[in-house]
């Protein structure tokens, strides 16, 4: 008995309608260089250093590969110091950039969750680590719990606080290590 092929698509004639991918007809499957790996080849890897043609290794021989792999083989000892000057400097920007997020804050410097406890802490955006120490010590020692005990609003400020200059200090001890 034969499969039986629907002849009707879903798409009700607009193929535009149809998804990516959604062919009927076979896809090619590109299989692993490695000697008898019958595996998905969907890595590639260079063949040599400074070659375009590649290999194309499945993800267990792609590792395999990689282990073995010398990027700064064939250069001299000053010809690699050069290349890696040159990546690492290209690299530079991305690096300086890594802030910027979906909608980030004004000039990029302080992420959205800074921007909110500079807010609690009453600073402006620019304002140094200094002042924001300065700050938090004198709103927590205003809204401390033990220094009003009657009013429950001076926790959920504290808290606040506390809450704010952990993400601020956090941010400065990401910034002083990178």
């Amino acid at each position: 008995m034969m499969a039986h092929r629907p002849t009707r698509s879903t798409d009700w004639g607009f193929p535009r309608w149809r998804g990516y991918g959604t062919g009927r007809e076979a896809k090619p499957v590109r299989l692993c260089d490695r000697h008898g790996c019958d595996a998905p080849g969907d890595c590639p890897a260079p063949k040599s250093p400074n070659n375009p043609d590649r290999w194309y290794f499945c993800q267990e021989h792609a590792a395999e590969y990689n282990r073995g792999w010398d990027y700064f083989e064939g250069l001299s000892a000053e010809e690699a110091a050069e290349r890696e000057a040159n990546e690492t400097r290209s690299a530079n920007g991305y690096e300086r950039s890594r802030h910027y997020a979906w909608t980030g804050p004004g000039d990029g410097t302080r992420s959205r969750d800074e921007l909110r406890a500079l807010t609690a802490l009453g600073l402006d955006d620019d304002a140094e680590f200094d002042a924001i120490r300065t700050a938090w010590r004198k709103l927590a020692k205003e809204n401390h719990p033990d220094v009003r005990p009657g009013d429950p609003d001076a926790a959920v400020r504290f808290q606040a606080v506390q809450a704010a200059y952990e993400v601020l200090r956090a941010a400065e001890e990401r910034r002083t290590t990178a």
